[in-house]
């Protein structure tokens, strides 16, 4: 039996739940993962990504060597070369030595730094701000989050500056912010035990947030909890649910808003809390009149009397709350389905109550910490519009900025930071963390904007799809080697500590952030804006001397079981039900809705309808988990048919088939199942060789500018076997 070194206590650093973990290091290197049953989080209990994906640290091809390309050392530009036959058959992913101004170079830090600090000023000098973009990282700390938006915003005065909460719930925080004036959860995962009835729609909760799927089924079976699922596919959860709502995808607006008709028609209203606490209730009562559930029916293929006993449930409960993951927001509608799903809640008063509330479920480790830092374009840390003076003022004086020096300009989303990528318009573009080459819609239109850029900075562990196009690569530290905080979908900040040094020369985000700032900073002839830290917790007290949200805690506070914001002081014990007396824009606010369908609905062309989503095995675009041995518990893309579909194609299970839609194709292997609906296929997203993103549409929501992946029609095809592809010999171009 081995002895650990030490144990390191710890987050996880994959889905929103953020489980303790505890690091059982020997000779540097971690053998075991455990977790405490105290932890007011996860209890003990770990999915098997938080206990055994952690072995992608130590992957050989992990970089911890900067890298530039060797034209930035011959002195030249993107645009002062081009690549050969022989050059296209380097692979981007591996370090060689051909000669050719493509191949990767091992450099000092020093030269890796001065080049991406040398261009990125030379673009900005020359183009202005509007040049310049970054995307900061769900994956990332609050503490380099922070830093990264501060750089882009303090020195280069942009705000194009987004992450992939642009990808997820986008939908979801601007509703929250338009009719109750916080994006957050209201309350904590782990209060289901606290329901007596709860709805869980859009998530499919066992596989992307497995710990909170398991406090659901003990609220089910141990206190006697009625679940209502409404999704397309027969997920886990329906297995022990009162109800499930088998909705057409892209409908939920009809489906919700048929309920809240029930609701009213049925004089169900919690009319004290309407009264008391909300506004614009009478002409949402206009609109909803439509929407009887036999309109829902026809539109979604819900019964509607399934529809109105789901309404009653809920309407009646003492304690209702609804959970809801990117099923709802991932939608060229997806704000109109977080709002639909928001009046169910205000109609009845299930809201800032224990056991109660409005609780979207973030997806990534720190998604929720990201947005929190400003990692968006349109808010300063702490939810500030950018484009209001008094909140730039605020900034201005902490980061040492002269009066009127930040913008007032809204940035550019992640949606349209590639999309401006030519001349004239985005040049420049860091990425930390994120791959958009895995993660936008419509891959091959992704490709074409990141050819256009002028300059491309890769921060991170691997590189990935995205990073082939790098200029520069500056490799980062993962979870285990670094020190920080992040804050999981609950708003509990908990810590986040470094198990053993950083491989090779691999450095933790913030200092190199630091360390490139200080350069900026220099040829820009700026004053200091501070960045030099002794340690992350001084960058986390700064943010919070002017985030509120924050200002209590320090990393004493959070040493043990974190806590959960907002923490306004020092002694504040934190705040885990939101709204028990009032929102933050003061009256909950009600919003006529209309239903809109999906931008692309099936056709004799293309008959099905595609819907994706994440595996239990694997991690968004597989940085992490394909580089681990959870890959080989699921090392292959497949795709969902329901057995009618499969018989009418002459599909079997297990046959190579192609899937088709207008802008792309993959091929695959078919699992034939009931688990989705007739007329609708499913696909996992992590996959490069087979990605889900070069079929799904680039239409998005016109207020939170999200992509529609939930949604598009595709057609499926028998294919032969010796097309599958293989993910060994799978090379993302980069600029080719």
């Amino acid at each position: 039996m081995i002895k650990p070194d030490r144990i390191t206590t710890t987050t996880c650093p994959y889905c929103g739940v953020g489980c303790t973990l505890q690091l059982h290091v020997k000779d540097d290197f971690i053998y075991k993962v455990t977790s405490p049953f105290d932890s007011p989080v996860n209890h003990g209990n770990l999915c098997v990504k938080g206990r055994f994906g952690y072995d992608f640290i130590y992957h050989p091809k992990r970089v911890t060597t900067p890298l530039v390309r060797r034209y930035l050392l011959e002195g030249k530009t993107i645009f002062d070369i081009r690549p050969s036959a022989d050059e296209l058959r380097v692979s981007n992913f591996e370090l060689s030595n051909t000669g050719s101004p493509w191949d990767w170079v091992e450099t000092d830090w020093d030269t890796a730094l001065n080049f991406t600090a040398d261009n990125l000023v030379r673009i900005y000098k020359r183009d202005g701000s509007d040049a310049l973009a970054v995307y900061c990282c769900a994956k990332a700390t609050n503490e380099d989050n922070y830093l990264l938006q501060k750089m882009y915003r303090a020195l280069f005065r942009t705000n194009n500056v987004d992450h992939c909460t642009r990808l997820c719930h986008a939908g979801s925080v601007v509703a929250l912010q338009q009719a109750v004036g916080s994006s957050a959860m209201s309350n904590t995962a782990s209060q289901v035990m606290l329901n007596d009835v709860f709805i869980v729609t859009g998530s499919n909760t066992s596989e992307n947030h497995p710990i909170i799927a398991l406090q659901m089924k003990e609220a089910v079976m141990k206190n006697k909890a009625r679940m209502i699922v409404v999704d397309p596919r027969r997920i886990d959860l329906v297995d022990m649910a009162e109800l499930w709502l088998q909705l057409k995808p892209g409908t939920n607006v009809p489906v919700f808003s048929a309920m809240a008709h029930v609701i009213v028609k049925e004089n169900l209203v919690n009319w004290d809390f309407v009264n008391s606490r909300t506004e614009g209730f009478n002409e949402y009562l206009e609109s909803l009149e439509k929407f009887t559930p036999e309109y829902a029916e026809e539109l979604s293929g819900v019964p509607a009397e399934d529809i109105r006993k789901a309404a009653r449930l809920y309407a009646g409960a003492k304690n209702g709350a609804i959970y809801w993951g990117m099923g709802i927001s991932q939608l060229s509608h997806g704000t109109a389905s977080a709002l639909a799903l928001i009046h169910l809640a205000f109609l009845t008063g299930h809201i800032g109550r224990d056991g109660t509330g409005l609780n979207p479920l973030r997806g990534q480790n720190n998604v929720q910490g990201a947005s929190d830092m400003g990692a968006m374009p349109f808010h300063y840390p702490g939810y500030m519009r950018v484009d209001e003076p008094e909140n730039r003022a605020k900034w201005e004086k902490a980061w040492n900025v002269e009066d009127g020096g930040l913008s007032l300009k809204l940035g550019l989303t992640t949606t349209e930071i590639l999309s401006h990528a030519h001349e004239g318009g985005v040049r420049a573009l860091f990425i930390m963390g994120e791959n958009p080459m895995m993660s936008e819609p419509n891959l091959n239109e992704t490709r074409k904007h990141m050819q256009q850029l002028e300059f491309l900075v890769a921060q991170d562990i691997f590189i990935n799809e995205s990073g082939a196009f790098a200029d520069v690569f500056l490799p980062a530290t993962p979870f285990a080697e670094k020190d920080g905080t992040f804050s999981n979908t609950d708003r509990r900040v908990q810590r986040v500590r470094m198990a053993h040094p950083p491989r090779g020369q691999a450095r933790p985000d913030w200092q190199i952030i630091c360390d490139l700032a200080l350069r900026i900073e220099a040829r820009l002839g700026l004053p200091t804006a501070k960045w030099t830290y002794a340690n992350p917790e001084e960058i986390l007290r700064e943010m919070g001397s002017v985030n509120s949200d924050y200002a209590g805690i320090t990393y004493k506070r959070i040493d043990e079981v974190g806590l959960i914001y907002p923490v306004p002081t020092l002694d504040h014990p934190g705040t885990p039900t939101l709204f028990t007396e009032d929102f933050p824009r003061g009256r909950g606010k009600f919003h006529s809705l209309d239903y809109v369908p999906v931008r692309e609905e099936a056709d004799d062309e293309y008959p099905f309808i595609l819907t994706t989503g994440r595996l239990l095995e694997h991690w968004h675009g597989g940085t992490m988990t394909r580089n681990s041995a959870l890959n080989e518990t699921y090392p292959e893309a497949r795709v969902e048919i329901h057995p009618a579909d499969a018989e009418i194609h002459g599909i079997r299970h297990g046959d190579a088939v192609k899937v088709q839609s207008r802008r792309g194709e993959i091929i695959v292997r078919a699992t034939i199942t009931e688990k989705t609906s007739v007329g609708v296929v499913f696909l996992p997203w992590h996959f490069a060789e087979a990605a889900a993103n070069l079929l799904t549409n680039d239409a998005l929501d016109p207020q939170a500018l999200i992509p529609e992946f939930k949604a598009c029609a595709v057609q499926v095809f028998p294919a032969r076997e010796s097309d599958l592809p293989n993910p060994e010999n799978v090379v993302a171009r980069g600029r080719y």
